[in-house]
């Protein structure tokens, strides 16, 4: 299998719900369920890729706090490297909905101030020569966004092939916004966005000729993919055909967090050099395993998770 790395938002999740209906300002509500988790996009791809077994590289920072510290113990010997900011820790509490949705509230915290020299810090380049590395919370990490020219083009010195998922932006899709994103994937192998935001980002209604109008903006040889969540993803691989895999039908329990779940083990496969379709597969298997399982299951090994597909 090829190198694998995660780079971005690792923060505290605190989780509460299911909460129906909203509570009226001034008030109280009793909710079944309670998790303080390791949450952001690269803390749960990195969770994920961990309960698979697969081998992996972080780069991250914390804050300086009793939550920083933590999320420090909670990646052991990967997280001994992360600088660690005087800000206190971003901490994310998530509201539960009986449909499965979720809403946010979460600080700024240390996030912000994830840098370049953070993530070179935890990273080496020629281990990773080959593989690829997941680059997440883009409209999170204002330090290191500004320097990805640099970021991408250490990538390239060393053969890594980034997948990028930005997240949704704080301000919504402006153009300034899509602009940016254009920029980033114009350097990056792979893109794995939601259906929402790859639409929103290529002005396209339809998922298909979205994907299809994000990869005109990407190297040649790259390959898009949109997570469509129950209805599976779809992707459109690195000559231009159309490749999809549908989503088994599950239970919802909790989906925070499912993209991130997906992203790792989509990556995963396509470490193991499957064939797309195998790997789309295997990245909706897994993310529906975690959605619909309390506490959260990935199953065993990504054998399991596709009767077999991956070695």
């Amino acid at each position: 299998m090829r190198p694998l790395a995660v780079i971005g938002n690792v923060n505290v999740d605190l989780i509460l719900g299911p909460a129906e209906p909203w509570p009226k300002a001034g008030t109280e509500i009793i909710v079944d369920h309670d998790e303080l988790r390791v949450g952001g996009a690269a803390g749960n791809s990195a969770l994920a890729w961990r309960a698979l077994g697969i081998d992996f590289d972080i780069a991250a920072n914390t804050g300086t706090d009793e939550f920083g510290r933590w999320l420090r113990e909670s990646f052991g010997e990967r997280a001994e490297k992360w600088p660690i900011r005087p800000e206190g820790t971003t901490l994310s509490v998530g509201i539960t909905h009986p449909d499965g949705e979720r809403t946010f509230f979460t600080t700024r915290g240390h996030l912000p101030r994830f840098s370049l020299a953070d993530v070179f810090a935890a990273l080496d380049g020629c281990r990773l020569s080959g593989g690829y590395a997941l680059l997440c919370g883009s409209f999170l990490t204002d330090d290191l966004t500004g320097d990805y020219p640099a970021l991408f083009d250490w990538a390239d010195s060393h053969g890594i092939t980034l997948a990028l998922d930005t997240g949704w932006p704080l301000d919504g899709w402006t153009e300034a916004n899509r602009q940016a994103t254009r920029n980033w994937l114009s350097r990056c192998g792979c893109a794995l966005l939601n259906e929402v935001e790859s639409t929103a980002l290529s002005g396209r209604s339809d998922p298909i000729e979205a994907a299809r109008e994000i990869k005109r903006h990407m190297p040649e040889g790259a390959i898009v993919v949109v997570k469509r969540g129950p209805d599976g993803a779809i992707a459109v691989d690195a000559d231009g055909a159309f490749v999809s895999a549908a989503a088994p039908s599950v239970q919802v329990v909790d989906t925070i967090g499912a993209g991130d779940v997906f992203n790792a083990a989509f990556l995963a496969a396509l470490a193991d050099d499957l064939p797309l379709s195998d790997c789309l597969a295997t990245g909706t298997c897994v993310a529906s395993r975690a959605i619909s399982t309390l506490p959260r299951s990935y199953v065993g090994s990504l054998s399991a998770a596709t009767g077999g597909a991956v070695s």
